[in-house]
């Protein structure tokens, strides 16, 4: 808890020198009191005393010593029904163990309990005064300088920099101190308050479980409000630290002080007033938040969700202050419920002492004010454990046979049960296990506020199972059912990603769409997955859906075209077939060697049905075929169309007198220069095939929503060899022809042969750039495209000049007119 001074480090370095100092001066052999303290104000004799330091009062008058004359004593004000029900709850115990036959059986335990006002000076003042007695001496003799300290143990105080500054002082003397409700963080550390114990959670866990109760409930960006003093300022450093692992942002982080000045309380209210966020964690002392909500309610502040540490929440005290309402709906930890039976009537039961206003013998069990009420009895049994943990500690040094252990080192060792059934021991920071109840702040209809237990925070389950909350049951914010939002920025929805607002908190960033193949199927991603090389993003970017696959189908128009051109051809190069051999003895067709001119026609065939091919899904076997087949096809028929034109120029060359050539190049040698040229690019396939041959291929880089199924070459150089050789042997055909297209017409073909070639040429050379810049099926397309025109060009250009005679000029069909010309010249 809090203290109302504060008090820094070097201070208490300060004040322990002067102590020394003080009683230590060798001109000085007398030990005496420098300064008279009043009397305990609460105090009753016994075999061993305990001390016992509380704040009867809240708050003391202000004043300016000028530091000339001696100050006078603190005025205190504000009196402090809890605390003086904290004082009783330790009587309560003292008298319940003086009254057992098992726990120090024939000795009384007295105590003397001081008023501190939450003064940290005063407390010093009463630690020092319990640990060195306060009787005035004067003697000659250093033996009562070093007597034993008044009291074994010191129960107390309620607030962490009292605390902390009590601890510094009585350390060097190892009295225990035992605090029931100073949950700073701060004093777990033994290296600097070994001496110190407390019977209440530390606020380590109790931060650490604020943060995940914020993050529970989605709340990311949230203001602050701490106590200024170590309570506070601890405990919501620690809290700021793990809200920050938890991704949850301070819009604002301000201290409080129930005395500062107005001025500087009006920034505060600025600061809540020109906020965004809806939430504010509270880490304050029930005095500290109710002065803070006074000044609220002042201000009109209504509508936020607070949420606050167990000093307040489940203080009676706060909620008669917040008349406006301003808390309700507030969530937060408290200690959990405990019962300590007997203490209930032993409080209500109190009589005065030495008062001509009270008889003595009022009744106050119907009476309702801040000292009847209970609803502190969690901090009555941390008071009651506290007392009972000294007394088991005393029991077992009075009873041990051996060397026995200092108080101190016996109480961090003791465990033991209440009579309700409480475990109490300490660990090794002589803090007890951490368990929470989270309480909720629900009106009723008359206006009274309910604390309602909602759910259980218990750091001794896995971490996974620590938090439980009953969502369903709990009240928020101006009475509301649902939960509040309090965001930088809007959750980013799945297939965006976050992108940070420059200059603000990680909790304010704009939420950007997913790139084209990444997607984001998560809320508030921060960063967006790309997809896997035969996946794409969907429309809404948050899911990778499988590409289409895309290749030259049957079932699509241009596959159907294309089919449909390969089978016209195919059945037009039969059909010439079935003319040529009907009419096979006819001077047309023998004048043009039969033989080579159905061995065109079947490599025409070939070269028709090769087309189809390229058509379909690619596989293994339709991969390696297409290639190899178009070049083997396409040689065979330029190897014809070669034969054909060598024979035209054989032919005339034998015309001439003295000639005979035609016997160095008959049907013999035809049918060889064929099969030799074939054979050159059957070799040429072969290797490819046996080196590097062609394979199925998913191409990624085509297309970014599609996977292009195509034929990878395998060896680049293998399908250059193959077009090359096709196109050596078609520049070579296109030469021959053109030397011989004026030779007389009736021997004749050469001119549509060259005519032929020309297209077959063009149509090759203007192929490979298309080829090369088509993307995907079309690339494909091009290629059947180009095995069509240049077997059509053959086809229409060799062979439908001839058909065109035998079919519809048949009188021109004559051995005679095929000689005729020839006469003439």
């Amino acid at each position: 808890m809090t203290s109302t001074q504060r008090w820094p480090d070097w201070g208490w370095a300060l004040l322990q020198l002067l102590l020394i100092v003080t009683f230590s001066q060798a001109e000085e052999l007398v030990c005496r009191q420098r300064e008279d303290l009043k009397n305990p104000q609460l105090s009753n004799d016994g075999d061993i005393i305990l001390g016992g330091i509380f704040s009867f009062h809240s708050s003391w008058k202000n004043r300016q010593d000028s530091y000339i004359y001696k100050p006078l004593p603190l005025e205190c004000t504000s009196l402090n029904f809890r605390e003086f029900q904290f004082a009783q709850a330790m009587i309560f115990a003292i008298e319940e163990i003086n009254n057992s036959t098992d726990l120090l059986p024939g000795i009384s335990l007295g105590y003397k309990m001081y008023d501190t006002c939450g003064s940290v000076a005063r407390s010093v003042r009463a630690a020092l005064a319990l640990a060195n007695g306060n009787e005035a001496i004067s003697a000659p003799s250093e033996e009562q300088c070093t007597k034993p300290a008044q009291v074994q143990a010191i129960i107390g105080e309620t607030t962490s920099s009292v605390s902390r500054a009590i601890i510094t002082v009585i350390g060097p003397f190892y009295i225990p101190l035992i605090s029931h409700f100073a949950t700073c963080a701060c004093l777990s550390d033994k290296t600097k308050y070994p001496s110190f114990l407390r019977t209440i959670p530390s606020d380590y866990y109790q931060s650490r479980a604020l943060a995940q109760m914020v993050k529970h409930f989605g709340w990311t960006w949230v203001g602050a409000i701490r106590g200024n003093d170590d309570y506070g300022n601890n405990g919501m450093a620690t809290f700021t630290e793990t809200a920050q692992q938890l991704g949850i942002c301070l819009e604002y982080s301000v201290p409080f002080f129930r005395t500062d000045p107005p001025d500087k309380i009006r920034k505060i209210i600025d600061i809540i007033k020109a906020s965004t966020s809806k939430v504010i964690v509270a880490f304050l002392t029930h005095m500290d938040m109710d002065v803070l909500t006074h000044e609220l309610s002042n201000h009109n502040l209504t509508g936020y969700q607070w949420v606050g540490s167990e000093s307040w929440i489940l203080d009676s005290q706060t909620v008669e202050t917040d008349r406006h309402h301003i808390l309700d709906g507030a969530i937060g930890l408290s200690i959990p419920k405990a019962h300590v039976s007997g203490v209930r009537e032993f409080i209500l039961n109190v009589k005065p002492l030495n008062s001509s206003e009270c008889t003595g013998h009022e009744d106050l069990t119907g009476v309702k004010n801040g000292f009847t009420d209970m609803s502190l009895m969690p901090i009555f049994n941390n008071v009651y454990k506290a007392v009972y943990a000294v007394a088991h500690a005393l029991h077992s040094i009075l009873g041990c046979n051996q060397t026995c252990q200092k108080i101190l080192q016996e109480i961090k060792t003791i465990n033991f049960k209440t009579k309700e059934g409480d475990e109490v021991y300490f660990n090794q920071n002589g803090d007890p296990a951490a368990k929470y109840e989270i309480i909720n702040w629900q009106p009723t209809e008359n206006g009274i506020v309910d604390f309602v237990t909602v759910g259980l925070y218990d750091t001794s389950l896995p971490a996974d199972k620590q938090l439980k909350l009953q969502n369903n049951s709990l009240v928020w914010a101006q009475n509301s059912k649902q939960v509040p939002v309090s965001v930088c920025s809007e959750k980013c929805p799945p297939g965006t990603r976050k992108v940070l607002q420059k200059g603000k908190p990680v909790c304010c960033y704009d939420c950007i769409r997913c790139a084209e193949g990444e997607i984001s199927n998560s809320t508030d991603s921060v960063t967006c997955v790309r997809c896997q090389p035969e996946f794409w993003s969907n429309e809404r970017r948050d899911s990778c859906v499988k590409k289409e696959a895309e290749f030259l189908s049957y079932e699509e128009i241009m596959g159907v075209l294309l089919t449909a051109a390969s089978l016209f051809g195919t059945c037009m190069t039969v059909g010439v077939a079935v003319i040529f051999f009907r009419h096979r003895k006819s001077p047309i067709v023998r004048a043009n060697n039969s033989e080579l001119s159905f061995l065109l026609l079947f490599s025409l065939t070939l070269c028709f049905l090769c087309s189809l091919t390229f058509i379909g899904q690619p596989s293994d076997w339709s991969c390696m075929l297409r290639h190899t087949a178009f070049g083997i096809t396409f040689v065979l028929c330029i190897s014809c169309v070669l034969g054909k034109t060598m024979v035209v120029l054989m032919a005339f060359r034998a015309t001439l007198p003295g000639s005979n050539v035609m016997k160095w190049f008959g049907p013999v040698q035809q049918r060889l220069s064929v099969l030799a040229f074939t054979l050159i690019q059957v070799v040429i396939c072969v290797l490819w095939l046996s080196i590097s041959p062609p394979f199925p291929f998913k191409n990624f880089r085509g297309f970014k929503d599609k996977i292009i199924l195509e034929c990878a070459l395998g060896s680049a150089l293998g399908f250059w060899a193959v077009l090359g050789y096709i196109g050596l042997l078609a520049i070579l055909c296109f030469i021959l022809a053109f030397l011989a297209r004026k030779l007389p017409d009736n021997f004749n073909e050469a001119k549509f042969i060259t005519f032929s070639m020309l297209i077959f040429c063009a149509v090759w050379i203007s192929f490979i750039p298309a080829y090369v810049s088509s993307p995907g099926k079309f690339s494909v397309a091009v290629e059947i495209f180009a095995i069509l025109a240049s077997s059509f060009a053959l086809l229409i250009c060799i062979f439908i000049p001839k058909c065109y005679i035998i079919l519809l000029k048949p009188e021109k069909n004559t051995k005679k007119n095929m000689m005729g010309k020839v006469a003439q010249k």
